[in-house]
């Protein structure tokens, strides 16, 4: 069934679509808290794109989807392999090896901000009043969901952050990894000018992991050794949901629709992690944690309905039908006739 006669016919069902991708990496990440102690940072982001990325080009394949074509499409989609694929894991792996979970999940969570803005200048999607707001709440949220209570309390105290050795551990990798994130999200719109978006996304995690394989089989050893058969079954949840599904969607999305309106949901990533990890892992939230999920929620709501606010207000904003989720549907609509 096409997304436009799904919009048509259950809205409600479209817009758990458009969420889905971060139910499913805010889930994949408590699915692999277990799993990564056993085994190798390379090897794991080897996992989640080749398998995943194979997955997403036999689902082409059978609803008969366009192969790419040209050398224009393949020079865009191996770029896209490089940054999105190749970059992001790399350094998304490595980084989680070596930063608290929290500080990372905060530095990757910020690259909606990267996404707003490099979408305002090249695309010219406004941003305005209120979603600059929502924006900005969106990164207090995850700040306080992620960043150590102690931080927050303490006025950030610098002796203790250490801002000076930031790139002496995982946090400048995290940092990049979100960046890299935040261009993979801009490049797919000139991806999908030249090839299918489903069948790019498919081939550009093929491509982008062959050398996170490649790094794997030369630097690291014994990656399957200790891995149990729980490893296992939450290493192919993460490649098939939080991988091929969730990629899948979100380029596909990010291909036609509002990019400042779908990357702010990614602010919901860690509140769905949160959530589970409290839910199956009995990890406990603090007040402060409990308070960032609600300003997380509010901000996502703030930046859908910019334009929406802005007009009830009488605030000044330059027209734009692509803002909420519901216009974003419509964008989508218009690319899939």
């Amino acid at each position: 069934m096409h997304l436009k006669s799904l919009n048509s016919q259950s809205p409600w069902l479209f817009s758990l679509l458009l969420i889905s991708p971060f139910f499913f990496w805010g889930t994949a990440m408590v699915a692999m808290k277990g799993s990564l102690p056993h085994t190798t940072p390379f090897f794991v982001a080897t996992l989640r794109l080749v398998p995943a990325g194979l997955l997403i080009l036999l689902t082409g394949w059978l609803t008969q989807r366009p192969q790419p074509q040209g050398i224009k499409a393949w020079l865009w989609i191996s770029l896209f392999a490089l940054i999105d694929g190749t970059l992001f894991q790399g350094f998304l792996a490595q980084g989680l090896v070596r930063t608290n979970a929290g500080l990372g999940s905060v530095m990757i969570d910020s690259q909606p901000l990267a996404v707003a803005l490099m979408a305002a200048w090249l695309f010219g999607e406004t941003i305005g009043w209120w979603g600059a707001l929502g924006l900005i709440l969106g990164v207090s949220g995850i700040s306080l969901i992620g960043l150590p209570d102690e931080w927050i309390l303490g006025g950030f105290p610098l002796e203790e952050i250490q801002i000076g050795q930031i790139f002496q551990n995982g946090q400048g990798l995290m940092l990049f990894a979100a960046l890299s994130m935040a261009i993979g999200t801009i490049l797919i719109r000139y991806v999908s000018r030249h090839a299918d978006p489903v069948m790019a996304t498919g081939w550009h995690m093929i491509l982008g992991g062959l050398p996170l394989m490649l790094g794997s089989g030369l630097w690291e050893s014994h990656q399957w050794d200790h891995l149990l058969l729980t490893d296992w079954l939450a290493i192919a949840y993460s490649t098939t949901f939080g991988s091929a599904i969730a990629y899948g969607l979100f380029f596909y999305f990010a291909s036609s629709g509002n990019l400042t309106s779908l990357s702010s949901l990614t602010f919901l990533t860690p509140v769905f992690a949160l959530f589970f990890g409290n839910l199956i892992l009995e990890e406990v939230l603090s007040p402060l944690q409990w308070l960032g999920v609600g300003l997380t929620l509010i901000s996502i709501y703030l930046v859908n309905q910019r334009e929406t606010l802005a007009a009830k207000f009488n605030l000044k904003f330059s027209p734009n039908p692509d803002s909420s989720l519901a216009q974003q549907r419509v964008e989508i609509d218009k690319h899939n006739p």
